[in-house]
């Protein structure tokens, strides 16, 4: 009965428009009331979600991720990617998509991708005749690689609830995030002949050698992160520090974009971001120790077996939970609530953690970009000046092509597997 009033409280809170964060919390005092439990219990539990050394370094990537940003790196990454594909049919939505799979090796986030990649291509693919409501699709559904390729904010939470490498996580999301761009691609190129939207002129070799030069310094913040944590050089959380110094160093002195006056506000940004992450991550703790201590994992797994003991099945049934839940609540909590509670299902039907930790990642992230709270979806829309209605229609092919990732990624093992399988 309590936990049924702490779901029915939570799902309320979520359709008034209360913010994820609070609506967990806010559920989780009822519950703590109505069953008579000290609310000392409430730091108690949001400490020990928090008091974890890997966590540390999500403040290092934002920052890091924000310091690029400012640096310039956007417009580099954007021309560069443009002058490879901007001479196909569709070039420059093809370049969109491009660009995000390398802002993900910066961000690691699929909102930061969405705003800053958004603000530059959405109004230049309109301007060129793209339709508005396709520019925005493009973008929300290509920013959700963010969170897949490495470094990935929702993979080192995975790594933190489940007690596996960071490093070996990183390497499982390359293979799937790789495959959600180039099937995009695949989608933008389909649509953008179907509609004959325009191409540009093919560039010399020279320009495209000049551009890769320009955009080289911050594709390798990528390749510094992960040769420092999988040669054992530094951990995820020194990593992220690395990348700090390595994105100031680039953003002053190399492409020399980035104003020592913005630092400040750069600075404080970065605060908010990290701040409002760990409170949700303390929030969304505490109420996964109401679901433990009502034993809804127990519940949940024996549902799930007892509906099918089949590997495909049981994946079948993950696969739809994630889609459903990525839909209404946002990444990062989602993953402290279930992920505890699906690992002992996903294990039982012989899923590696690794390999579960970057299918949940993934089936999550789809929701980014779905109504309704799907927030990519809502900046895309924003910035593209189009209905949010118009622009979840025109995402239909590419989230069509995302779930077919999905499934691919969740019932071949090997795609997340084989990478962190050469380190063995």
């Amino acid at each position: 009965m309590l936990a049924l009033v702490l779901f029915v409280s939570f799902i309320f809170l979520i359709f008034l428009g209360v913010p994820i964060a609070f609506s967990l919390g806010i559920s989780s005092v009822i519950y703590l009331l109505m069953a008579d439990i000290s609310l000392s219990i409430i730091p108690q539990r949001m400490f020990g979600g928090l008091n974890s050394f890997v966590l540390l370094c999500i403040p290092g990537f934002i920052l890091a991720g924000n310091l690029m940003n400012a640096g310039g790196i956007t417009e580099r990454i954007i021309q560069f990617t443009n002058n490879i594909v901007g001479h196909i049919r569709g070039g420059l939505g093809l370049a969109n998509v491009g660009s995000s799979m390398g802002f993900a090796g910066i961000s690691g986030t699929a909102l930061a991708d969405t705003a800053s990649i958004g603000s530059v291509l959405i109004p230049a693919m309109k301007k060129q005749g793209y339709d508005a409501d396709f520019s925005a699709a493009v973008t929300s559904s290509s920013s959700t690689i963010g969170p897949i390729i490495p470094p990935s904010l929702p993979l080192i939470i995975v790594g933190t609830l489940a007690s596996v490498s960071i490093g070996d996580l990183f390497l499982a999301g390359a293979i799937p995030g790789v495959l959600l761009g180039v099937g995009l691609m695949i989608a933008v190129y389909i649509i953008s002949v179907k509609r004959k939207y325009p191409k540009g002129e093919k560039q010399k070799l020279s320009v495209i050698g000049k551009s890769f030069m320009d955009a080289f310094w911050a594709l390798m913040m990528t390749v510094v992160i992960m040769y420092g944590i999988l040669g054992g050089y530094f951990t995820p959380t020194e990593a992220s520090i690395v990348a700090v110094v390595y994105a100031l160093i680039v953003g002053l002195f190399v492409y020399r974009d980035l104003k020592v006056k913005a630092i400040p506000a750069i600075l404080l940004e970065s605060m908010k971001s990290t701040a409002s992450i760990m409170i949700l991550v303390g929030l969304a703790n505490l109420f996964g120790w109401i679901l433990v201590s009502e034993r809804i994992p127990q519940l949940v797994a024996e549902t799930i077996l007892s509906i099918s003991d089949s590997k495909v099945v049981v994946i079948l049934l993950i696969i739809l939970l994630l889609l459903f839940v990525g839909t209404f609540m946002e990444t990062i909590a989602a993953l402290v609530i279930l992920f505890p509670v699906l690992l002992p299902v996903a294990t039982s039907v012989g899923m590696d953690p690794v390999h579960f930790g970057v299918v949940m990642v993934l089936g999550l992230i789809i929701g980014l970009s779905t109504p309704p709270v799907g927030v990519c979806l809502f900046v895309a829309s924003s910035i593209g000046k189009v209905s949010v209605g118009k622009t979840s229609v025109a995402l239909i092919p590419f989230l069509a092509v995302s779930i077919l990732v999905l499934l691919l990624v969740a019932f071949i093992p090997e795609l997340t597997l084989y990478l962190p399988s050469l380190l063995d």
